[in-house]
């Protein structure tokens, strides 16, 4: 199951008491500013969560999967995504927990 913008939205209006309609403008325009200090070449910092920067992609040869022809790539800016360790160490907590509770199912059901 994945978290989208709308179940962002949903929880802002259910815990915050915003009304929907200023939930689902809140999550656009924080996206938003995200989407345009990136494409201004700003790095963008969030506390306790990670970092999202720019980084140069060179030009590469690729090759088309179905002919086998070879294709240049150009190069590009690629966005990366490089986590906090608060968010490293709490989701490894949640996986180890999980761990534990399947084993103690498969134990249960051996």
């Amino acid at each position: 199951m994945a978290l989208t913008k709308a179940d962002l939205a949903e929880n802002l209006f259910n815990e915050l008491g915003l009304n929907k309609r200023e939930a689902k403008e809140f999550v656009e325009f924080f996206f938003e500013k995200i989407r345009t200090a990136l494409a201004e070449g700003e790095q963008v910092k969030l506390s306790g969560f990670g970092n999202f920067s720019l980084r140069q992609k060179n030009p590469r040869p690729g090759r088309n999967p179905k002919t086998g022809e070879e294709i240049p790539i150009t190069a590009r800016r690629v966005v990366t995504f490089r986590a906090s360790h608060k968010l490293k160490e709490r989701v490894e907590q949640n996986a180890q927990a999980n761990r534990e509770k399947f084993k103690a199912q498969a134990e249960l059901n051996a």
